[in-house]
């Protein structure tokens, strides 16, 4: 008597694109793709970017690039997840004073203009909102080096300072993301 055996497919979400609420109120677009590796692993790569001088000649610009390698507690785009993670990017910032703190002194009073490089270590988790749709939040910490130039003013001033650079430990990473699951 013959046995007949069956394969189940898995029916689990293999690539996830996601945008991060908290760039967006930084008036940052940016977008996410997240693909599984495995059952409970996951490579994250999202960037932002901001072109915008606002009035008073204000400036956040910035790109930034995010990968993330992820284990997930359970399984991959559901519940508790550790990740390692790197970033890169450049920056053109000045004459802005709307955070309570700053890596840097004087950005009200100075531009500054480079690039930094880091690394981190983070902790996040996803909640299942509907079969293609999460809600996810993550924070992480670590280091970034920055090297840079500093100017006189926000807008055209003097090159004041050539080849500064700045360590930086703390928040590397804060999400609250719309993530779409395929």
């Amino acid at each position: 008597m013959a046995l007949a055996t069956f394969t189940v497919k898995s029916n689990a979400q293999s690539v996830g694109i996601k945008t991060n609420l908290v760039h967006w109120a930084t008036v940052s677009p940016n977008l996410g793709i997240e693909i599984g590796l495995g059952g409970q692993t996951t490579l994250d790569i999202s960037a932002g970017f901001n072109p915008f001088t606002f009035s008073d000649n204000r400036k956040w610009k910035h790109w930034l690039v995010q990968p993330e390698f992820r284990w997930w507690t359970c399984e991959r785009f559901n519940g508790h997840f550790l990740g390692v993670h790197m970033l890169g990017g450049g920056f053109n910032v000045g004459n802005v004073s709307f955070f309570p703190f700053s890596i840097w002194d004087g950005l009200k009073d100075y531009r500054y203009k480079g690039h930094a490089l880091g690394a981190g270590l983070a902790y996040g988790y996803a909640w299942m909102l509907g079969k293609h749709w999460n809600l996810e939040a993550e924070i992480g910490v670590g280091y970034a080096h920055a090297w840079y130039d500093q100017y006189d003013c926000a807008d055209c001033g003097d090159k004041i300072l050539d080849n500064g650079n700045k360590n930086y430990w703390g928040i590397t990473k804060l999400a609250i993301s719309f993530v779409y699951l395929f």
